[in-house]
């Protein structure tokens, strides 16, 4: 089965990230530091390396080394979050686009109170964030204000403006560049 181009040459550390360096060394520093927030917030353009650093965010944090900025790549963890890896209990990832609404929100809600079965983390990366519902942010907004010690949110869209400026002012946002030719 051929495999599609953007998941082959998926970055599997921040130093494969191509282009991005005013975002994965600030990331990278704060991990080194141990300042590990529980909100943030990927904006850019398609295809500029939201989605994965935020997988490679998840991987560093749950690392059996760490957090570290520089992930193993051999634990179960790193393994499973590899670019072609199946994924880990410990990390969801949910596609806006497609299950945005006010229930898919609920039930994310729901699962952020247990802890995490094999990691340090769990986390929540939220692509295509601007498609979900307003309901659905008003769902998640307690959840992203007062978290448990042991969940992130990690929400990556195209659109910034179009997430709830009430989940907006509590995650940090790192905004990524296109990359020129």
């Amino acid at each position: 089965m051929a495999l599609a181009l953007y998941r082959k040459y998926r970055p599997a550390t921040f130093a494969d990230v191509v282009g991005q360096e005013h975002v994965t060394e600030p990331l990278r520093t704060a991990i080194a530091a141990g300042r590990i927030n529980h909100a943030y917030l990927f904006s850019g353009p398609r295809g500029c390396g939201k989605t994965s650093s935020a997988r490679i965010l998840a991987r560093s944090l749950n690392c059996a080394k760490g957090p570290t900025p520089d992930p193993c790549g051999e634990c179960d963890s790193c393994v499973g979050l590899a670019p072609e890896g199946p994924g880990t209990v410990d990390v969801v990832e949910l596609d806006a686009a497609s299950h945005g609404g006010v229930d898919d929100a609920r039930e994310l809600r729901d699962r952020a109170f247990y802890a995490p079965a094999q990691s340090t983390y769990r986390v929540f990366i939220i692509d295509e964030a601007h498609m979900v519902t307003t309901q659905g942010f008003n769902a998640l907004l307690k959840i992203v204000e007062e978290p448990p010690d042991h969940l992130v949110f990690i929400f990556a869209t195209t659109e910034p403006d179009k997430v709830l400026p009430t989940i907006r002012s509590r995650t940090h946002h790192y905004p990524f560049r296109l990359i020129p030719p």
